[in-house]
């Protein structure tokens, strides 16, 4: 699939995290993206409870452009552990997710940040091709949280993307990953561009956030994995090298273009995928694009601030 470098992450399409759901304003969203030029979009079933799925698909069927739909599964389970990652249960969730989005088939398939033991079930990833064979889904991937979950889940043919957490703030991916896999083998799906909002340098220590909001309530990785949250660094340290960040580009209020047109200068990237909860954020995500190419010393330095606040003390956790 030949898919947009800068594409569309549904988490909080429908407002932001923790506010009720808003399906007008998923669906402008979506247009809004589309009509920009995006023919991806990541969506999930737990996002919104459904709804966002059921944006996605109504907007996309009702658009004459080739729009390519991924979604995810898995997160569901109750209890959420590998027993529950049974092909049954897996291809019950695609069956939803199908409902959902109305669609006669999803052309990308990825399992939900499963937890590690589920990438030794090998009956799983032979369900998976038993349903592609079915054309129930085209293709088939993985969202990981760590990069051995990424190696992992590789040793199986039948994957063929990796969706994993990316940005200024995370960059062991580079050459842990990224360098060691061969070119054309996977697809790499970047989430979390901005570090949860960080890199759009609009915080302060100041913010508050919704009592709703997983920048709230699982900084400490109480609920799921710590790295989806602010891409798992102290907060305060993140502020400061925001600081840094915007005297380097020299902006105030363009950094999550800069963050993002990073993301795009490693080759390895198929897409990235900013969420966004209104029109103005989809434009801006996008405008990134249009940015002239960083230099080699802008890039030095990015990597530069990254050792100096956080290297040590998350580089080895995913």
């Amino acid at each position: 699939m030949e898919i947009s470098e800068v594409s569309l992450g549904t988490w909080q399409v429908g407002g932001k995290w923790g506010d009720p759901f808003n399906m007008e304003s998923a669906e402008a969203v979506i247009n809004k993206a589309i009509d920009m030029g995006v023919n991806f979009i990541d969506t999930a079933d737990i996002y919104g409870d459904e709804l966002s799925e059921k944006a996605v698909g109504k907007v996309v069927k009702q658009r004459s452009e080739n729009v390519y739909v991924a979604t995810k599964a898995g997160r569901k389970l109750k209890p959420f552990n590998a027993d529950g990652f049974t092909g049954a249960n897996i291809e019950k969730f695609i069956d939803d997710s199908l409902i959902n989005s109305g669609l006669e088939k999803l052309d990308l398939l990825q399992l939900h940040c499963p937890p590690p033991a589920v990438y030794e079930k090998q009956e799983l990833f032979e369900t998976l091709d038993k349903i592609k064979q079915k054309g129930k889904i085209l293709h088939y991937g993985s969202s990981v949280e760590t990069i051995d979950e990424a190696f992992k889940a590789m040793q199986y043919p039948g994957v063929e993307t990796i969706q994993i957490i990316f940005n200024m703030f995370r960059l062991r991916p580079i050459e842990d990953l990224f360098n060691k896999v061969e070119t054309g083998k996977i697809g790499f799906i970047i989430r979390v561009p901005l570090a949860s909002g960080l890199l759009s340098g609009k915080y302060t220590k100041d913010t508050e956030f919704g009592k709703k909001d997983h920048r709230t309530f699982n900084r400490g990785g109480l609920f799921f994995d710590k790295g989806e949250t602010f891409s798992g660094i102290d907060y305060i340290k993140g502020l400061e090298a925001v600081e840094e960040l915007k005297k380097l580009f020299g902006t105030r209020d363009k950094l999550y273009q800069y963050a993002i047109k990073w993301i795009l200068m490693f080759e390895r990237i198929s897409c990235v995928i900013p969420g966004a909860s209104r029109i103005e954020q989809v434009e801006g995500n996008l405008g990134a694009v249009d940015l002239p190419d960083l230099t080699h010393e802008q890039m030095e330095k990015v990597e530069e601030i990254y050792n100096r606040y956080f290297k040590k003390d998350i580089h080895h956790l995913w």
